[in-house]
């Protein structure tokens, strides 16, 4: 999955809509900062998740965290090998650590979403208040 493609939350999250389809994962930044993942609660199938409210929640070995979903939909799909092996998500974050699709009520959610450029320049100033 090519990143440039992908819109990103404030959240650290990222989301890639394809028509209806909106696949969901966290992001790189998200995912060394929460260091080696140990669990994660994946949502249930057909749950509403509305934008900006707990998709998931994931364990590493540091913290307990909030999955926050960039988008409102329904959960079509969630990534089951995450169960299993939840580190996934630290070796591949944007290709087979995705963990959920959802039908997504309204594309023009993205719209407000930021790009990649965008993203990295949040991270720089989010840097700077560290």
């Amino acid at each position: 999955m090519n990143p440039e493609n992908i819109k990103y939350h404030k959240e650290h999250t990222w989301v890639k809509i394809s028509g209806k389809k909106a696949t969901i994962g966290i992001t790189n930044y998200a995912q060394e900062s929460l260091g080696d993942i140990v669990y994660i609660d994946l949502p249930e199938q057909d749950t509403s998740v509305e934008a900006n409210t707990e998709l998931s929640e994931i364990e590493s070995t540091k913290t307990t965290s909030s999955v926050i979903s960039p988008v409102s939909g329904t959960v079509m799909e969630v990534n089951e090998d995450l169960a299993e092996t939840p580190e996934i998500i630290n070796e591949d974050p944007y290709g087979k650590g995705w963990i959920a699709v959802l039908e997504i009520d309204d594309e023009s959610q993205a719209d407000s979403l930021m790009d990649v450029s965008e993203y990295e320049k949040y991270l720089e100033e989010e840097a700077k208040l560290k």
